[in-house]
């Protein structure tokens, strides 16, 4: 039977890594920044396994007839809010969870090897390492490899990672011991591009790194925090931060996170999907709100028993309003970029050029396409 070796392209979540008995997958970085496996043939027995757990491989959505519900979310907890990317419902879920007896896997910012990275969480103190965002790909093969079947789990996880590990679970046979938590995602960027961000920024092994800040307020949190024994540097994205210009600018994501991402909006393989609640209704809130959507009656019910928010219904349409709807456009500018991040250009350069080329090829089309067809719709409407 073939392997994932057959794939040129996947989400990187590491699943098959942990399924394979022979150890023939390793996860590296590859040459454009993001996590791939590679299959050693000569341990690989053919048995499959990597492609029955595999996200990629299915293009369909597992369990996409659910019954899905809205809730706008925050933790009453005002410490736990104000360190928390939204309204802090993530945290709580897993402090909730750790008190039922469930061990959390969920991501930190490891200092030493300078990447984002899944771990094990057993005690809140430990949980403490998880919060906030990480606009980064995540290193899974460790955290993913350590799951028992006689232990129960609450995993938090992009919506792909999530999605090859509800198939990991049901494979196993351990469905009933996992609660499954995935986030609204925009993608992943390049790690050549955290890379040469950091050393631009002088700071190529901070003490501490936080992506989302609000001291600003909730709406103005696009901003980037380094910390390290002498100082604290503050970069923001409405003062022009380059990390966030590229990445919320689609300039260097994943090849499947232009093409193959179908888990927009409300399309899930989890229990309880989670993220900020932009939109009209709460924003002149600057505390942060959690837009909350449940697909599982175990994640509903979990869910309803988090005592230590605040929960209010809202409609889908809601809690979706402002999240992305579809895969993220490569823009004119992605293969200059790709190119550039590997070589010995700088971030203020490749941008100069990149919002130029973006600017004729993608604004000035987009442009004249969206003014010629409300020309044409006046004509036709008289």
């Amino acid at each position: 039977m073939r392997n994932i070796s057959v794939f040129d392209a996947c989400y990187g979540c590491g699943v098959c890594h942990a399924v394979c008995a022979a150890k023939a997958i390793s996860m590296k970085t590859n040459d454009n920044g993001f996590r791939k496996p590679y299959v050693d043939e000569d341990k690989c027995t053919g048995c499959g396994l990597c492609v029955k757990v595999c996200a990629f491989n299915d293009k369909s959505l597992l369990d996409a007839d659910q019954t899905v519900r809205g809730y706008a979310a925050y933790s009453n907890d005002e410490a736990v809010r104000y360190a928390c990317s939204s309204g802090g419902v993530g945290f709580e879920l897993a402090r909730l969870a750790l008190s039922m007896g469930y061990k959390v896997c969920a991501v930190r910012y490891n200092t030493a090897k300078q990447y984002a990275e899944h771990f094990m969480a057993e005690s809140v103190e430990e949980l403490k390492q998880s919060r906030g965002s990480k606009y980064i790909q995540s290193h899974t093969e460790e955290a993913f490899s350590c799951f028992k079947r006689d232990e129960k789990y609450l995993v938090i996880g992009s919506p792909c990672q999530i999605d090859s590990l509800r198939r990991y679970t049901r494979l196993r046979k351990m469905e009933q011991n996992f609660i499954l938590v995935d986030f609204f995602c925009h993608g992943v960027p390049s790690d050549l591009l955290w890379k040469k961000y950091l050393r631009e920024y002088g700071l190529p092994s901070p003490d501490e790194v936080k992506w989302r800040d609000k001291r600003t307020g909730w709406h103005d949190s696009w901003n980037m925090i380094f910390r390290d024994k002498c100082q604290e540097t503050t970069s923001l994205m409405s003062k022009g931060d380059l990390f966030y210009k590229f990445f919320l600018g689609n300039r260097c994501l994943g090849k499947a996170c232009y093409d193959d991402c179908k888990y927009k909006m409300g399309n899930s393989a989890a229990d309880i999907r989670i993220g900020d609640l932009w939109g009209t209704k709460y924003q002149h809130d600057e505390n942060g709100v959690s837009g909350v959507l449940t697909f599982t009656e175990k994640g509903e019910e979990l869910f309803n028993q988090l005592d230590t928010c605040t929960i209010i219904p809202e409609g889908i349409e809601v809690v979706t309003e402002s999240q992305m709807k579809k895969c993220p456009k490569r823009p004119s500018s992605f293969k200059y970029v790709m190119a550039s991040l590997k070589a010995n250009v700088s971030l203020t350069e490749i941008n100069s050029h990149a919002s130029r080329k973006e600017f004729y090829f993608d604004v000035i089309p987009f442009r004249i396409g969206y003014y010629s067809r409300r020309i044409i719709e006046k004509i036709l409407c008289k």
